[in-house]
């Protein structure tokens, strides 16, 4: 029995010695493959000009990191902010799969060892319009379309590991959807949103996705029909029947792919973005991480009605990452993360905020708590920059003259004030714009979900160097334990100490460090014995822990 406990006790020391993968940089290279089309559907972005919906293709470009030699890797697929508009018509600088922020996520994605997808989606509705029905109407579709997009995106990938040799190298079982900003809206609808009849049942408020087109004071007609626009998962082709919904009859609003292949994904990332509705989170809502501003004036941080960033006008009730974080508490959707007891300075970090914020920590929820800008405003999550005199992007539609080509960002006037320009409009919200800025934003960010998202798409560890604890002095006391342990080096600085089980589920981690000293607390960690693993500039040094 001794000799088998030994090898057990050796093995979990060898497998856990290659965990820093996907959790810090290792690959200095990354390839992307640019414009790869993953499906083609109908968008009513060009109704206004052409009278009617038009087939477009989808596109998603693919980071991967240069020298690796895995073949099975988790996919994340990064979708854009924008408003559901195309750039500068939806009165932004951002709002494609190539803005700085998606380009640089993916990047640092790659460069851990995930496969990253900047994926694009179909955008189309007129936030401008004059009444508050018609708005939330426009937004539900829009917002609909994309979760299609979504699902149509992660069945492609699960295809080309299926049928095409897999030429990406995926896990088709570890998929993550992120959404930065109105991204974010769409992943929380692919996280939660797993019947039609969610749609017309909401609980806050109720029917709020109905209209009431008879004039009787009580809403009746859903604002989304799959008669007309589709299944939530677009897996069956739909035609218009009539000219309801101002789309000409026998239109084709929605084009089957990949229909063989599963929609599902294994966990979801919000970055700003806030929930159609709390009841379409269900106790089979996969795990969700939010980080949002605990006090965000566009995208609700508690239950609100969420309003046009631009006009200043309502749409529709929403919930924010306060509810979210409530929610999947209540339902036990993140446990995974609480019984990991995270103690590194991120995670207390989130603690300290959420106490700011007025609300308990809920795992899986970190708020962003900044000062106002100079302007007033609270900034949100800022986490894309730009070039002021980069030339604009127009506004995205085939065949339609923009205003803009040819014109810098810090020359185009913007439509809400014509005295100002697009790039000084986009730094109201982002005061002393700049790359350094949003990158140490981005890598706070990375520093919260990383570690999650390894216990969530129950990752397997991948080499790296192994350093004998001797080599470093590496010292573990009291051990055995009943409380708080320190760990110390003989003056080698270690960046990160994580504890991990026996079967190699991770029970603790502590990231982002720079000492050759640290006090471990237990923090309710149960009696048995544990692997200390210490993250070092040049490889991992891990040690025996007894707790008792």
């Amino acid at each position: 029995m001794k000799k088998i406990f030994t090898l057990l006790v050796f093995t979990a020391i060898t497998q856990l010695s290659y965990a820093q993968r996907y959790l810090e940089p290792i690959f200095s290279d990354v390839t992307v493959i640019e414009n790869e089309i993953y499906a083609a559907n109908s968008t009513v972005l060009l109704l206004p000009q052409i009278g009617g919906v038009a087939k477009v293709p989808l596109f998603t470009d693919i980071y991967m990191p240069v020298g690796d030699t895995e073949t099975n890797r988790p996919l994340v697929m990064v979708f854009h902010t924008g408003n559901f508009l195309p750039p500068m018509l939806n009165q932004q600088i951002a709002g494609h799969n190539k803005d700085s922020s998606v380009v640089f996520i993916c990047t640092e994605l790659a460069k851990r060892g995930y496969v990253a997808a900047a994926v694009t989606y179909r955008s189309g509705w007129n936030p401008a319009a004059t009444d508050q029905p018609t708005r939330a109407l426009g937004l539900i579709q829009a917002a609909y379309r994309g979760m299609q997009d979504g699902r149509a995106a992660a069945r492609y990938f699960r295809l080309t590991a299926a049928a095409a040799g897999n030429p990406y190298g995926i896990d088709p079982n570890k998929i993550t959807a992120w959404g930065n900003g109105t991204g974010g809206y769409l992943v929380l609808g692919l996280a939660g949103l797993s019947d039609y009849g969610e749609i017309v049942q909401t609980t806050n408020g109720p029917g709020k996705f109905l209209l009431d087109l008879d004039m009787d004071g009580t809403p009746e007609t859903p604002m989304v029909v799959p008669a007309y626009h589709g299944d939530i998962n677009g897996v069956v082709e739909t035609i218009a029947p009539d000219g309801a919904f101002g789309i000409p009859g026998g239109d084709t609003t929605n084009f089957a792919f990949h229909t063989q292949m599963s929609s599902d994904i294994q966990m979801s990332v919000n970055i700003g973005g806030a929930l159609g509705d709390i009841s379409w989170f269900n106790d089979i809502t996969i795990p969700t991480i939010t980080v949002q501003s605990a006090f965000d004036q566009f995208a609700p941080y508690d239950d609100d009605v969420l309003v046009v960033p631009t006009t200043g006008d309502a749409i529709v009730r929403v919930q924010g990452g306060k509810q979210i974080g409530m929610k999947q508490e209540e339902l036990g959707n993140n446990q995974i993360w609480k019984d990991a007891n995270f103690t590194d300075p991120i995670t207390m970090k989130a603690k300290a905020n959420s106490a700011i914020a007025g609300h308990p920590y809920y795992e899986g929820l970190f708020p962003i708590v900044k000062p106002r800008n100079s302007l007033g405003f609270d900034e949100g999550v800022v986490i894309n920059w730009w070039n002021p005199t980069d030339i604009a992007a127009g506004i995205g539609i085939p065949g339609v003259p923009s205003p803009f080509d040819g014109v810098p960002l810090n020359m185009a006037p913007h439509p809400s004030d014509s005295t100002i320009t697009y790039h000084t409009q986009g730094m109201f919200l982002n005061e002393g714009m700049s790359a350094a800025k949003s990158k140490a934003n981005i890598d706070t960010i990375m520093q919260y979900v990383l570690p999650r998202m390894f216990l969530a798409l129950d990752l397997e560890v991948s080499s790296t160097t192994n350093i004998d604890a001797a080599e470093i002095g590496l010292s573990i006391a009291p051990n055995p334990s009943m409380g708080t342990v320190r760990i110390q080096t003989k003056g080698i600085e270690f960046q990160a100490v994580r504890v991990f089980d026996l079967q190699g589920k991770m029970v603790s981690n502590a990231s982002n460090l720079s000492t050759t000293s640290f006090d471990l607390e237990r923090n309710g960690i149960p009696n048995g014995m544990y692997i200390v693993q210490l993250q070092l500039e040049n490889g991992i040094s891990t040690q025996k822990l007894i707790f008792n």
